[in-house]
């Protein structure tokens, strides 16, 4: 069996989609389409359920997907120890972030892990929301995982990676883009622009439970997938949005990030992982404790 097809077997139950597989393999989608046909011919099964408008993962796809995870990440670790000259292999792993707030450190991380534990082969994977780290982790999917508090699954350990404040984005040309800061209230009759529910977003979370204290529900005109859109759709003027100072380094012309009124307020950024890791996962949190200690909390009011 080729292992290109199983590899793209896998890239393909990652995306549901050929065309986005086929960027992330770096090969035109009906090569990819050719693959999973015939890895399903040899296996005597389909694999995956095409329509068009979506991909999915039959029965024997959903059983045959943690054995070819296996089998690519083999691979991987072969190709690894061939290039190691000596260096022991001690595994692989998965590294989840979400978003614009983890993104900035992801480079970092990964040259301190390939100087300080060349025996890992560290894998980062986006998961859209942190709200999702806890049960990918538990699953796991993810080894180690940029997460929030609370956590909730007791079958995890958790650090605080970063104290992210709370700021309201508007337009630069906006009546309150001149203030120090802004009281909530002000917010009440404001369109604003904010992740989709019931996807697992904490910062929307945040943003509705602020506005709940401060007794309105807010008109939520626009949702976006990310900070990046979101902040964007803001500097445009479709409305506003309450973000978090770990995005303060997304470049938007026309925006204007600005501190919520009276006591600071903070989302709580962590570390997540199982608590029996690999040695493998043992070695990255070592590099990941030296390369960012544990910050020392702030004065203001924690939002756990």
């Amino acid at each position: 069996m080729d292992l290109k097809m199983v590899q793209a077997f896998v890239m393909l139950a990652d995306e549901l989609h050929f065309t986005r597989a086929a960027e992330r393999l770096g090969v035109a989608q009906p090569l990819v389409s050719q693959w999973i046909r015939k890895l399903e011919s040899e296996l005597g099964q389909p694999l995956v359920e095409r329509t068009t408008r979506a991909v999915k993962l039959t029965a024997a796809g959903e059983a045959s997907l943690p054995h070819a995870r296996r089998a690519v990440e083999s691979m991987r670790l072969v190709a690894r120890a061939a290039q190691q000259d000596g260096t022991p292999v001690l595994g692989s792993v998965t590294l989840g972030y979400a978003g614009a707030s983890s993104r900035p450190w992801l480079p970092g991380i990964a040259r301190a892990v390939r100087r300080e534990a060349p025996g890992v082969d560290l894998q980062l994977r986006s998961m859209v929301y942190a709200g999702s780290a806890p049960s990918l982790v538990a699953a796991g999917d993810l080894d180690i995982a940029f997460g929030r508090r609370p956590l909730t699954y007791s079958g995890l350990r958790d650090r605080v990676f970063e104290y992210e404040r709370v700021l309201v984005g508007v337009p630069s040309d906006h009546r309150l883009a001149a203030q120090d800061e802004i009281k909530i209230r002000d917010l009440e009759h404001a369109p604003w622009v904010m992740f989709p529910g019931q996807q697992g977003s904490t910062v929307r979370d945040m943003g509705l439970r602020l506005a709940a204290q401060a007794g309105f529900t807010p008109r939520i005109v626009q949702e976006a997938p990310d900070s990046y859109t979101i902040l964007g759709l803001v500097a445009a003027g479709v409305g506003i949005t309450l973000t978090i100072s770990s995005v303060s380094h997304v470049e938007t012309p026309g925006l204007k990030l600005v501190p919520v009124a009276g006591p600071a307020r903070y989302l709580t950024a962590t570390l997540l992982h199982r608590r029996k890791p690999t040695r493998a996962t043992e070695a990255v949190l070592g590099v990941l404790a030296g390369l960012h200690p544990e910050p020392v909390a702030p004065a203001g009011i924690i939002l756990d």
